[in-house]
């Protein structure tokens, strides 16, 4: 069996079965219907770790990582680098894991989880503009396919010492932002839209950095289905 399909399968008859099993044990009767995403939340930095780990595999979060490390910086059961840091090695862990599997089944890994057209998209686009398109994709978040080029970077020999020290600063950079504002403005939620005169320096630096990242995401996707049709 290969190693994708081994993690698939592992996944999907491993872990959720003990994350849905662990959830019925630690919550009460009325609330085991809850699914184990909630479970994660509740389990705090260590749930933000696991569901990181999966938000840079090919199993789908859904922006997971990004949402639970905000909730829980609101939250402030602890200062909001500690999430930042948990998310942030959770992340690295789960793109080596994608790295090193696609370095090993090859360039049919990427066919099978992506598509063959798109992955040759990729593939061109990752051998022109190597380590930007590495940052890009580590940084910005939804709906850049990261995961895809954390392969790609496997299939194409993009040294590991390299991938680990690009990945990290670029999810770091990306988590302690989002931890960052979710801790300070969770406090002064109510108060941000009772007086939005008084944040309008912040709330216009937010829309402004929110606006370049979305446009350099849809910039990447137009260019990457122009070179695909």
């Amino acid at each position: 069996m290969r190693a994708p399909a081994a993690f698939g399968l592992f996944y999907r008859r491993g872990v959720v079965p003990f994350l849905d099993t662990f959830a019925n044990l630690i919550q009460p009767p009325v609330r085991a219907h809850r699914s184990y995403t909630s479970v994660l939340r509740h389990l705090g930095a260590f749930g933000l770790f696991l569901i990181a780990i999966l938000d840079s595999s090919p199993v789908p979060t859904f922006g997971g990582a990004d949402i639970l490390t905000a909730i829980l910086a609101a939250r402030r059961g602890e200062p909001w680098y500690y999430y930042a840091a948990a998310t942030t090695l959770g992340s690295v862990i789960g793109a080596y894991l994608t790295f090193r599997i696609a370095r090993t089944a090859g360039s049919a890994y990427l066919g099978t989880k992506f598509g063959k057209r798109r992955v040759a998209v990729i593939l061109k686009y990752f051998e022109r503009w190597g380590t930007g398109a590495l940052i890009l994709s580590a940084l910005v978040p939804l709906p850049f396919p990261t995961t895809a080029f954390f392969a790609a970077a496997g299939v194409l020999k993009y040294p590991l010492g390299r991938f680990l020290i690009v990945v990290a600063s670029a999810r770091a950079a990306r988590y302690i932002a989002i931890a960052a504002i979710a801790s300070h403005y969770g406090r002064h939620f109510l108060q941000v839209f009772r007086h939005p005169g008084q944040y309008a320096g912040w709330l216009f630096l937010i829309a402004s950095s929110v606006s370049v990242l979305i446009a350099a995401a849809l910039f990447v996707q137009r260019r990457l289905r122009a070179e695909q049709g």
